[in-house]
């Protein structure tokens, strides 16, 4: 076994690594750009080298520069994670060359599995389903164009060199097809470098189910049982679960089968995920990719197996032989796995980039698991993914597992940046998922009960507000108080005594555009709150950023969190936002309104499709930006005439930078 490893990777996936490294007594190091010079990985690594500024190329992806720490530290193998040089053959046969183990398959059969379309020659050879569709080399968009007609609509173009979501579009009708076609191949040689693509026949109802694979140098493949990851949005996995629902003995046997033939067929070594397309109309299963690396969602096959996978993958890599033959895998129970991103649902799950103010995990116990890579206080940058932390739970039965994992989404507190755990609450507790009506569109489906318009701000949210306000007014008050000398000084006093009048306080938020006033009249017991024609008998305290509360008798807690000028409130995993202001000082403020478009977060700009002077339509196409490996199109809001553009193509613009101005007719 080795002694010694170093982590190609960075967040939660490296402290993944580095926790099943330390069980085994393996050391490890740690490599990270500028961007993470204090990131957890970093921390919890025994040695830990800078690769460079945060950009991925001058960083994670300086293969030269990471086999050259692993040699300087005396490092055996690199395990690379997912992402980065995970996938990429040239690197795994660097490895080998250096005489460092590449921990994950050999490079031929990431080479064999690196291109969609040859894979899936391989396939067919291999006795696994393909999807009617076209997977060969001519990539002229005419061609293309023809295919699709041919094998009629909707269909899916897809990028052959990667995955995650990246170059992939659907086309629901011919006149589409073009402009998709170029937008996919943008994407797919931004992400990968090479803009080749597949056009497949898009099925209207599939599920997403995939097996996990390993195999050692001896021969040797097994499967441990599939996943479900149907619940996606951007063609991007949001949550997993295991075993798939509703799979019989016979059919969960038939698919994973195919997947060890998948495997064999390209002499694999170590963890992969071979994906299928689930007909739910038919039953029948179709190859869609095969993942040379471990997958994200790992951790759902390791707690209804009992495994763990990491280990297996040091073991295999360092000679030994599978841990377990096929006859002695069982499944245990049932798990999910929930995304908790960086993300703003409302605005098509826009990423979201800044400080976490104030995190707060559930607490992790034999059914909850968390794996994150950051703390309280760390940044969301715009260079890598904007995933926060994965939830898994696990217990008995699917229902019992949901329950699990809705109490703890309820538990998970994350302010400063706007995160998906309401929609991810949304979601768990969905009669229709909860029923395992499941398939890849079920997202837009039910968008409008996942993603409901905000809701108004209750009056008890406003006490919590006063309280926690008064709380602040009463701290600055004590600050006060115990700078006098004199107890007979009218600053001695911090209950709340006015002269001449009834001893009372006035409060003013704002929750987005509207303004709610509390006036708080101070009593022995506390205060009397007054919201609107509402009158409540509150008190309480608040200890360290928690508020423990009595609202006429009615006993409650919340988080609370100042970041800022923003007050936010945390109840059962919901955050309500707001901003105490002065009324007299309201109209000093300005607010600029006009035809300006901004940037909604900081990216490329790729593509602009209008200049000064175009009359446009509202909905038109008139800037893409390309932020966080995706595309953003920004859309005219209504008719009018363009009056300048401010950006070019290939420029970097900040979030809330005015692209263009549209003058309206």
């Amino acid at each position: 076994m080795f002694k010694k490893i170093l982590i190609a990777n960075r967040g939660e996936i490296a402290c993944r690594v580095i926790k099943t490294a330390r069980q085994m007594g393996i050391k490890t190091v740690a490599v990270y750009s500028d961007a993470d010079a204090d990131a957890r990985h970093v921390k919890l690594a025994d040695e830990a080298f800078r690769l460079g500024p945060p950009a991925p190329r001058e960083s994670y992806l300086k293969a030269d520069l990471i086999l050259e720490i692993a040699q300087r530290t005396g490092a055996e193998a690199v395990h690379p994670g997912y992402g980065f040089l995970s996938e990429n053959e040239t690197f795994a046969e660097a490895c080998a060359a250096a005489g460092v183990v590449f921990i994950g398959p050999p490079a031929s059969a990431i080479a064999a599995m690196g291109s969609k379309s040859a894979a899936k020659t391989l396939m067919e050879k291999a006795d696994v389903p393909l999807v009617p569709g076209y997977h060969g080399d001519n990539q002229d968009a005419a061609f293309l164009q023809a295919e699709a007609d041919r094998m009629g609509y909707p269909v899916l173009i897809k990028a052959s060199a990667g995955g995650g979501g990246k170059g992939m579009k659907i086309v629901e009708k011919s006149e589409d097809f073009a402009g998709q076609l170029a937008s996919a191949k943008r994407e797919a040689a931004a992400s990968f470098g090479d803009d080749m693509v597949l056009v497949e026949k898009y099925l209207t109802k599939p599920r997403h189910i995939e097996i996990q694979v390993f195999g050692d140098t001896h021969g040797e493949a097994v499967y441990l049982f599939e996943r479900d990851c149907s619940v996606q949005r951007r063609h991007q996995k949001v949550l997993e679960e295991a075993p798939a629902p509703g799979l019989s003995p016979a059919l969960r046997a038939q698919i994973g089968e195919a997947a060890v033939r998948a495997a064999k067929a390209v002499g694999y070594v170590g963890a992969g995920t071979v994906e299928f397309i689930f007909d739910t109309l038919s039953d029948a299963f179709y190859f869609m990719e095969m993942n040379t690396r471990l997958q994200v969602e790992h951790p759902v096959t390791e707690m209804i197996t009992g495994l763990d996978l990491v280990e297996w993958q040091l073991r295999v890599a360092s000679g030994e032989p599978l841990p377990r033959r096929q006859d002695e895998l069982r499944i245990e129970g049932h798990a999910f796995e929930a995304r908790v991103y960086a993300e703003d649902p409302a605005r098509d799950f826009l990423p979201q980039i800044g400080r976490l103010a104030h995190m707060r995990q559930p607490q992790e116990s034999a059914h909850v698991r968390v794996d994150t890579g950051v703390t309280s206080g760390d940044e969301i940058s715009p260079w890598y993914d904007p995933m926060i932390a994965k939830l898994i739970v696990w217990d008995e039965n699917r229902d019992r597992a949901l329950d699990r994992l809705s109490s703890a989404l309820a538990e998970y507190e994350v302010v400063g940046l706007d995160t998906n755990l309401d929609f991810l609450g949304q979601l768990a507790s969905h009669p229709a998922f909860r029923a395992a009506e499941l398939d890849t569109g079920f997202i837009v489906r039910y968008r409008d009960t996942l993603i409901p318009p905000p809701a108004a701000v209750s009056n008890e949210t406003l006490a919590l507000a006063a309280l926690a306000e008064l709380a602040l007014l009463e701290g600055k008050s004590e600050a006060a108080r115990q700078r006098v000398k004199d107890a007979d000084s009218p600053w001695w006093q911090v209950d709340g005594w006015r002269l001449n009048q009834d001893n009372r306080h006035a409060l003013h938020f704002r929750h987005g555009e509207t303004e709610h006033a509390v006036m708080a009249h101070y009593r022995d017991t506390g205060y009397l709150l007054e919201i609107g024609e509402a009158q409540i008998a509150a008190h309480g305290t608040l200890t360290e950023g928690q508020l423990h509360a009595t609202l006429d008798g009615y006993r409650l807690s919340a988080s609370v969190v100042r970041d800022g000028n923003t007050l936010t409130l945390v109840r059962n995993g919901h955050n309500i936002a707001l901003t105490p202001f002065n009324p007299l000082l309201a109209g000093l403020e300005a607010v600029e309104a006009g035809g300006g478009l901004t940037a909604p977060m900081p990216g490329t700009v790729v593509a602009v499709h209008v200049k000064a002077g175009d009359q446009v339509e509202k909905g038109t196409p008139l800037v893409i930006l390309e932020a966080m490996k995706m595309e953003h199109t920004i859309l005219a809001p209504q008719a009018g005439r363009v009056a300048e553009v401010f950006f070019q193509k290939g420029e970097q613009v900040k979030e809330g930078a005015a692209l263009l101005e549209i003058t309206s007719d």
